[in-house]
């Protein structure tokens, strides 16, 4: 399942994970999503969301 909100499109970011030694590798901020049940077009559905979006208030839960 891909790592992306539903409502505003935000990705993982990458970036490389850096050891004392200096040793450079790859990895990746995953977008901290949350499964809400959400009034889309006026029926509830389940759709995953970032909690920015959330907090933001661009979703309205169902009851």
């Amino acid at each position: 399942m891909a790592q992306v909100c539903s409502v505003c499109g935000k990705k993982p970011l990458y970036g490389s994970r850096i050891s004392h030694a200096h040793n450079v590798t790859k990895r990746r901020f995953n977008v901290n999503l949350q499964s809400v049940r959400a009034l889309v077009n006026g029926a509830a559905k389940r759709i995953r969301v970032c909690t920015a979006c959330i907090r933001g208030n661009k979703i309205q839960k169902a009851a």
